[in-house]
């Protein structure tokens, strides 16, 4: 099936080194581990609602985590646990000739299979193989990325594994599991921004994953522990740091790349007004840009109107610049696919514009070069 006419992905190759890819793999690490400690799963559960304090018992499917290059090294800017854009980055680096046609069945598509086995055999014991996956998004023929869904399904479909792009709608939740069109679901690949369950539409499916009747990744779970925004806080306070079974070093790490953040409620606001040209305010309940407005350009009405419980505050860290054989200039961001601490694959987002989008002419999903 051919389907790159309708993905953005850009013409030019972002170039990213070396250096600053084992920087980005060492803190993807080092954040797999403190999620997976006691003393970490303490402080945030608190904060957590209760969905998000159920252990699944797996991890999740395709998280991505995203960076800005600086003269200093790269920095985290979030932590997401639905990341599209690996087909299509894959696809880059196929259109831009660096990858055979077959390479879906090599080194990337082996790995990415391998996340969909594992979290299978985490969740159901091992008893029986991977019949089944359902990727279920909202509005799916309005989503940008849907091409890369059905291009996901058809991929899983050669690999002997039954899938389908379902609106969570169109499942149905009896008392021995989640069906769709007559036939038991095993594993949700959830592309569904309600990151907590907590909509009318995701009632159904939020009881019968704490039923344990279905596989559900990415999960509220993985979500609260490592891409709710206001982990961000945490991750870059060296006191909360300190309570943490954390080495010197990993502390470094921590407050070296990731920017200071905190939430509007927690620091005077009319201090925070006066430095705003530094900061950018960011909803935390939101995703892929939405809401989020540089503090250079923020009105004092606007500012006035953001919600302090709601609103995290992070220093600005200006992106990269990739600039095309034209002379145009394209902000980029460096997006690690991984599952677990195994990295999947790179792809870059060059954009132009306040925030990341893939509606830039000449930007989208771009192949990275390792140098």
């Amino acid at each position: 099936m051919v389907i790159e006419n309708a993905l953005p992905i850009s013409q030019l190759t972002v170039h990213l080194p070396y250096h600053d890819l084992r920087q980005m793999l060492r803190l993807v690490r080092l954040l797999f581990r403190l999620n997976q400690s006691g003393d970490y799963r303490d402080r945030v559960f608190p904060d957590l609602p209760a969905v998000a304090q159920f252990d699944p018992g797996h991890a999740a499917l395709m998280m991505g985590y995203d960076f800005h290059l600086t003269a200093n090294g790269p920095r985290l800017i979030e932590v997401n646990t639905n990341a599209g854009g690996g087909y299509i980055a894959w696809l880059s680096e196929q259109l831009a000739g660096r990858v055979s046609a077959n390479y879906l069945s090599d080194r990337f598509s082996q790995r990415l299979l391998d996340s969909y086995l594992q979290e299978w055999d985490d969740f159901s014991g091992g008893v029986r193989p991977l019949k089944r996956v359902a990727i279920v998004d909202e509005d799916l023929q309005n989503q940008p990325l849907l091409p890369e869904m059905v291009g996901c399904c058809d991929w899983l479909c050669q690999h002997g594994i039954d899938a389908h792009t379902v609106l969570v709608e169109q499942l149905q939740v009896e008392d021995d599991g989640v069906y769709y069109n007559g036939d038991k679901v095993d594993l949700i690949y959830n592309r569904h921004c309600d990151f907590y369950l907590e909509t009318a539409p995701m009632k159904k499916l939020k009881e019968a994953y704490l039923s344990g009747l279905v596989c559900l990744s990415p999960n509220p779970f993985a979500y609260g522990l490592l891409a709710d925004k206001r982990r961000m806080v945490l991750w870059s306070d060296p006191n909360a740091l300190a309570s943490l079974s954390l080495s010197a070093s990993e502390r470094r790490l921590l407050l070296e790349m990731v920017p200071p953040s905190f939430l509007l409620s927690e620091q005077n606001r009319d201090d925070i007004w006066s430095q705003r040209k530094k900061l950018i305010f960011k909803p935390v309940a939101r995703f892929g840009g939405r809401g989020v407005l540089m503090g250079k350009g923020i009105t004092r009405q606007r500012f006035a109107d953001l919600d302090p419980e709601t609103t995290l505050v992070q220093r600005v860290v200006a992106p990269s610049v990739e600039t095309s054989p034209e002379g145009e200039k394209f902000k980029a961001d460096l997006r690690l696919f991984v599952y677990r601490d195994h990295l999947l694959g790179v792809g870059a987002r060059l954009y132009q514009g306040q925030v990341t989008n893939l509606k830039t002419v000449g930007g989208g999903f771009a192949p990275v070069r390792i140098v």
